[in-house]
């Protein structure tokens, strides 16, 4: 008997819909996932060729638009009516560089930054992280971890020396500051992992998990177990943030092969269906492709070779009806969408003025940025 979901090699179509599915397959899969208490008949499967992405992309691409796309002008005026987003990816440690010199980053309302601000998640490289957050006059900031952020993953960090900096020093210097994360030390920034925050009407969804990649963090298996992670993704994500990028867009090595996540695009295409995507993870993918419904953004600013030499990538959202950019220092939203994170759905709700004016204590920024997970 054949694995559920799953068509033979030889079949020229491996895409199989779950609404397709007999009663009979159906309790099964409800009884593979049990973890999967909303259960969706439209939930994703994943894919046959889940741990081959090049050749799984050349089979998806036959059915696929796609399209580069030309980055907009970082120098052009932000509009009154429109959002402006400004995107970085992949700066290890570089932004507070003596060589910063010929990178700009251009004045905007909104800033991404989607993981790998660091080299190895040290204490000295987040701190150092957050001052020049601190310096930006961006309303708000909005940052995930990447896979080299290994202190913020508590799994990894457990772990002793899963890098540089002992586990027992880090947590004597975290106690001495009254923290239990380093992840408390991004105070200059909204923390989003497997989260979302609403501003201004405009929903942002943040996930620092990518497939596999040797020893470093939120990493999980191709397949089941990274599906597990997008499955929390919820459905009404307008701008969708993860470090790793999904298969056939912004993927592409040196080597000319695709290691994006199939399961990813799968999610994104299929069932979230955001308008924009950003990411990084892989530097030479960097720049902005389209499947006619879904921006994605490759914002890497390291160059493979680690030079901070790409420029960072704005987009404008308009304002939705009613909204104003004076919402940007009102209320901020953050939302949890992981069970191990969260026990329940959880919204936060504090005034970006406090923040501003340095009003808020310790306390009250752990919880907003759900930062107590070590």
């Amino acid at each position: 008997m054949r694995k559920l979901g799953l068509r033979s090699t030889k079949s020229k179509k491996n895409d199989r819909d779950i609404k397709d599915f007999s009663n009979e397959e159906l309790e099964i899969y409800k009884d593979k996932h049990p973890k999967n208490e909303n259960f969706r008949q439209d939930a994703i499967l994943p894919d046959l060729e889940t741990d081959m992405p090049s050749r799984a992309w050349r089979r998806m691409s036959e059915k696929q638009t796609f399209k580069t796309v030309t980055p907009l002008n970082i120098h052009s005026p932000v509009k009154p009516d429109c959002l402006r987003f400004v995107c970085l990816s992949d700066t290890h440690s570089k932004l507070y560089a003596d060589d910063m010199s010929n990178f700009y980053v251009p004045p905007g309302d909104i800033l991404l930054h989607a993981g790998d601000f660091t080299n190895e998640g040290r204490l000295f490289e987040i701190e150092k992280f957050n001052t020049f957050l601190g310096n930006l006059s961006h309303k708000k900031k909005i940052v995930i971890a990447g896979n080299h952020e290994l202190s913020f993953d508590k799994t990894l960090f457990a772990e002793e020396h899963c890098f540089e900096e002992r586990n027992d020093e880090v947590n004597h210097y975290l106690r001495s500051q009254g923290l239990k994360s380093v992840r408390e030390l991004v105070t200059n920034a909204i923390y989003l992992q497997d989260s979302m925050i609403s501003v201004c009407g405009i929903n942002i969804y943040g996930s620092p998990w990518q497939p596999m990649y040797r020893k470093w963090a939120f990493n999980v298996n191709r397949g089941e177990e990274i599906l597990q992670k997008w499955n929390c993704i919820p459905e009404n994500v307008d701008i969708l943030i993860t470090h790793g990028p999904p298969v056939g867009h912004g993927d592409l090595t040196k080597a000319g092969i695709n290691v994006g996540c199939v399961e990813l695009l799968n999610t994104v295409q299929q069932r979230v269906k955001p308008k924009y995507h950003l990411f990084g993870h892989v530097h030479e993918g960097y720049g902005l492709t389209t499947d006619g419904e879904t921006l994605f953004i490759n914002a890497s600013s390291c160059t493979k070779g680690y030079k901070l030499c790409n420029p960072p990538i704005i987009f404008d959202v308009p304002l939705p009806p009613g909204q104003s950019k004076d919402s940007l220092l009102e209320s901020v939203k953050v939302v949890s969408y992981s069970k191990e994170e969260s026990s329940s759905e959880t919204v936060i709700d504090i005034r970006q003025k406090d923040i501003d004016n340095k009003q808020l204590t310790l306390k009250q920024l752990k919880s907003t940025l759900r930062c107590s997970v070590m």
